[in-house]
């Protein structure tokens, strides 16, 4: 049993801490003033083929596994991107999962290519403003019209809509009370976007402001029928495909966030000078930081197993939820350490670690909150009755 990053994981590492070294801690200061998207540093992304890094290689990807991908969320994120940074490219990663295992030859083949090269930048529509995290109730209606779909309905939360050319939607095809089981019913496509059907309305939210939330309003949003994945009905199947990957990767960034952070108060503590001494010479600072440098690492090695257990084909939801749950805390804990050891400094924007404390909130809001994954380790892993 070997808990380090083996010399590929160390290789992958080592060249994304390369690739975002010219994009520092003022670039990202700039663009969350802004709200300004990270093109170039995307962009750097795709021309070095990172994009792609767990996607097939018969289709340009690196066909890596999601430990590898986690590794390089994590350092992007640990180099003072934030979860900003990761949210740049993180939907290449995992998003287009359904697309690979039940997409068609020619789905495959006209989706995956300008998704890995960085031509193509979808979004992930799911998450509607009367369910939340109660999918089967999502109302968002695709009616069959001929070799087409016509989509009504709203969705929410739906990141860089703004920016994005295609869209991997989920909406019902048949209503809840027809469908068989709440779980049936819903079809999966993966579509251009046609923003003469679609109304986005922004969100302006506390962190991560270069990177767009929106609320999307659909009003006969036209899909072709070669755009369905799968087949009709068994959409939210085909997306239960993402849900583990998706679950370890945000775990990474988080711990990455939180790194970023503690590297700055580590910092600071040594060059702020208090009553003739580095106020890191005082195990008031000490102490604190020290506890939050082992539960980042904890996290990451949960994030880890977990993604080497997914890798290798295993069963691992309880490890996912573990992974996610304990590097958002975790992430969460070193951002707010952070800024405390800054004193009123750590309130201003200049010393970065108020921008991290914002984006620490992400990893534990969603896209499934702290207390549903303690509810799935108390139910499917201790054998508790259902609470909800």
């Amino acid at each position: 049993m070997d808990f380090a990053l083996n010399d590929h994981q160390r290789s992958i590492r080592d060249a994304i801490v390369r690739l975002c070294e010219p994009f520092d801690d003022a670039y990202w200061l700039a663009l969350d003033r802004e709200g300004r998207f990270p093109h170039a540093f995307r962009d750097a992304f795709a021309k070095a083929g990172w994009l792609g890094i767990a996607m097939p290689t018969e289709y340009g990807g690196a066909g890596l596994g999601i430990a590898d991908a986690a590794v390089m969320l994590q350092t992007i994120a640990a180099s003072g991107a934030g979860m900003t940074g990761a949210a740049t490219v993180h939907i290449n990663i995992f998003g287009l999962n359904p697309v690979v295992r039940f997409g068609t030859q020619a789905q495959k083949d006209r989706a995956l290519p300008p998704l890995i090269q960085g031509k193509d930048i979808p979004c992930f529509g799911v998450t509607e403003p009367n369910t939340g995290l109660d999918t089967t109730r999502m109302t968002t209606f695709a009616r069959r019209v001929g070799d087409h779909y016509s989509v009504t309905g709203q969705k929410v939360w739906i990141t860089t809509a703004q920016q994005a050319n295609k869209i991997l939607l989920l909406a019902r095809t048949q209503t809840l009370e027809e469908s068989s089981k709440p779980s049936r019913g819903m079809t999966l496509f993966y579509t251009d976007i046609d923003k003469s059907r679609v109304e986005m309305r922004e969100i302006e939210k506390m962190g991560r402001k270069a990177v767009d939330s929106n609320l999307l309003f659909f009003d006969d949003f036209r899909i072709p029928v070669e755009d369905r994945i799968g087949e009709e009905g068994r959409g939210f199947e085909y997306m239960l495909h993402g849900m583990n990957p998706e679950r370890i990767l945000i775990g990474a960034c988080a711990v990455g966030n939180g790194q970023a952070a503690l590297a700055h108060a580590v910092r600071y503590a040594k060059e702020r000078v208090v009553f003739g001494r580095p106020i890191g010479q005082n195990q008031g600072i000490q102490h604190p930081l020290a506890e939050c440098w082992m539960q980042l690492q904890s996290a990451s090695l949960m994030v880890l197993k977990a993604g080497e257990m997914y890798d290798a084909g295993l069963e691992c939801g309880a490890q996912a939820n573990t992974a996610k749950y304990l590097g958002a805390e975790a992430g969460h804990k070193a951002c707010e350490t952070a800024l405390m050891t800054h004193g009123g400094m750590g309130y201003a924007k200049e010393y970065h670690v108020e921008r991290l404390l914002r984006e620490s909130f992400i990893p534990r809001i969603g896209p499934i909150t702290p207390q549903l994954m303690l509810c799935y380790i108390a139910e499917r892993v201790l054998g508790l009755p259902k609470s909800y």
